[in-house]
């Protein structure tokens, strides 16, 4: 239990250390990786070995978070793109 209140504390250290100057991508790996970390820590403080819960947490959340990111990233720039386009083919002249 020792263990898991010290991952708890330095989770919340995090994450209120702030994530002003980070992509969307970056805050929701940042964000995977401490939500996992504190449900990892949970689970391994029940199977009694809360440090490696929270490691295997962390690092499973980050992965997802990242993933996650990267698609929401690939969305944003499709749409970004799409819309380009369309004003592009506003801008040219008719030739029929």
């Amino acid at each position: 239990m020792k263990n898991f209140k010290i991952v708890l504390v330095l989770s919340i250290i995090l994450g209120l250390s702030g994530c002003a100057n980070m992509s969307q991508t970056q805050q929701r790996t940042v964000t995977g990786g401490l939500g996992g970390a504190g449900a990892g820590a949970l689970i391994g403080a029940l199977a009694g070995n809360a440090g490696m819960g929270a490691a295997i947490g962390a690092l499973a959340g980050s992965s997802g978070g990242y993933l996650y990111g990267k698609h929401k990233e690939g969305e944003q720039n499709a749409y970004e793109q799409g819309r380009r386009d369309a004003y592009n083919q506003q801008q040219q002249p008719n030739h029929q």
